[in-house]
């Protein structure tokens, strides 16, 4: 039996068409080495046709709330020149896709898969702060659970822009903000929340390294919705971050040496001002403090807003000493002995001799006056002394040559030697008297210039005690006001 052509053809699509049928099927089925495999026919499940870009909600209605958590795992670097903070963070975002739902009895019982983060839906949440890209690890995958809830958790070095206040430094407690915020979507689009409670979430330093300069104190988180032009609402998270700095290692290195250097100044004072060693060794210690500025400049931190506290009180000592320096200068000039040197001015007398040691109790001024005193009565008995002396050989002296003036004149010539004249007697005795004339005039002007010297000697010592009171009143004003600020700022 002989069939027509077009029967042998529709035979042969039948055919065919049958067994093509039979293979696709068969490839459907997974077969060899994916045959059992759960996860396999659970990701073919989620991914056909699932759409990456559309935000997976059913009604578009319907707000796509996202739950995020932050835990700060360490702080990597506080630069205050470039007012930049930059932290290790612990980042988790959680949000439901409507999409992204299975049964699990249908699967083995799989109530949890992890998807590439390249094949789902993420949320487009940035950190507004971000100044710089930082050395993240890249994390590929996500986790799915079979209700649809997607947990996106991921480390991730961030580094901000903070405004950073040193005027406390190294005492000084730094507040930075890290803000969490769709960068396109709406409220009506895409809300934020929390994970955990803002009790929970404040003082939780599980993962927090506590082995830097910086000490986590806590979290603080607030959420807030703002609208740029009227128009639009966007929801926010802003988490911040308070951190202190330990200053252990500026009180030993910064504080301690220049509290050292201005207690020696202090002990400087007790040399005596008369003596030339105390404006050398305040010299010295000027010089030394400036080394020590130049060597710490380095350590303080830089800005153009201000300066720190520690700064201003670096410079104040250095006033000080400058002070301190010119106070010494002054003092041993006005003891400085000079036979050219004026009078104590009567009035200085009174205020520094006579009021001075009375209103602030210098118990040094008597022990000057008795030594004055003491030395003063040596002196008269050593100028009755010796002008007594000298006045006595000189008469003595007027008198033998008289009786041989009126002998020679007499008798002539005693035995063979041969008596003076009287024109050679007269200009030796002159001569003499004012020999001796010239020398009780420099001893006498000796004698002032020493006792005004004692005056001025007496005057720079009080002037000394009173300075070096005043100046030790300043200084332990200045210590008690710094170190109360400092206590303050680092209890609180």
């Amino acid at each position: 039996m002989r069939l027509s052509s077009g029967w042998t053809i529709l035979l042969y699509l039948l055919l065919h068409g049958g067994a093509t049928v039979c293979t696709v099927k068969k490839l459907g089925s997974n077969p060899g080495r994916f045959a059992n495999a759960t996860l396999v026919r659970l990701a073919e499940f989620l991914s056909a046709g699932y759409k990456k870009g559309v935000r997976p909600v059913k009604d578009w209605r319907t707000s796509t709330i996202v739950a995020i958590d932050l835990m700060v795992y360490s702080i990597l670097n506080v630069d205050e020149k470039n007012q930049v903070l930059t932290t290790y963070v612990w980042y988790r975002q959680s949000w439901t896709d409507e999409f992204l739902v299975w049964n699990p009895e249908d699967f083995d019982e799989v109530k949890q898969v992890s998807m590439p983060t390249a094949n789902v839906w993420v949320p487009d949440i940035l950190i507004n702060e971000f100044v710089d890209v930082g050395k993240s690890p890249d994390i590929p995958y996500v986790y799915v659970t079979h209700e649809g809830l997607v947990q996106n958790y991921k480390p991730i070095q961030v580094v901000t822009a903070c405004t950073l206040n040193i005027y406390n430094f190294p005492f000084d407690v730094q507040k930075c903000s890290l803000t969490f915020q769709s960068w396109l979507h709406t409220i009506d689009d895409i809300n934020i929340t929390l994970m955990r409670s803002p009790e929970k979430l404040r003082d939780d330093k599980s993962v927090f390294m506590n082995q830097g300069e910086w000490e986590l104190l806590h979290i603080l988180s607030n959420y807030k919705i703002f609208s740029v032009d009227n128009d639009d609402y966007y929801a926010e998270m802003k988490f911040h971050v308070v951190i202190r700095r330990r200053p252990l290692f500026y009180t030993v290195n910064l504080l301690l040496p220049s509290i050292f250097l201005m207690v020696m100044d202090i002990v400087g004072f007790y040399l005596p001002p008369d003596s030339g060693e105390r404006v050398s060794f305040k010299i010295t210690l000027l010089l030394g403090y400036s080394v020590f500025l130049i060597i710490v400049s380095d350590t303080l931190p830089a800005t153009a807003i201000g300066t720190p506290l520690i700064g201003v009180y670096f410079v104040v000592c250095m006033a000080l000493l400058v002070i301190s320096l010119t106070e010494t200068v002054l003092i041993v000039r006005l003891v400085h002995k000079q036979d050219l040197q004026p009078p104590v001015p009567h009035w200085v007398k009174y205020l520094v001799l006579e009021r001075a040691p009375v209103l602030f109790c210098i118990h040094k001024k008597h022990r000057f006056c008795a030594r004055l005193s003491s030395q003063a009565s040596e002196l008269d008995r050593y100028k009755e002394n010796n002008y007594g002396t000298a006045q006595c050989s000189l008469h003595h002296t007027c008198e033998i040559g008289q009786r041989l003036s009126q002998q020679d004149r007499e008798g002539g010539m005693l035995g063979l030697r041969l008596a003076p004249s009287r024109d050679n007697t007269l200009p030796v005795m002159d001569n003499i008297l004012q020999e001796v004339t010239a020398i009780r005039q420099f001893l006498e002007k000796r004698d002032r210039c020493r006792e005004i010297a004692k005056e001025w000697l007496q005057v720079g010592y009080v002037l000394d005690v009173l300075l070096f009171r005043v100046y030790l009143v300043a200084v332990i004003a200045y210590s008690i006001t710094l170190g109360t600020l400092w206590s303050v700022w680092q209890v609180a």
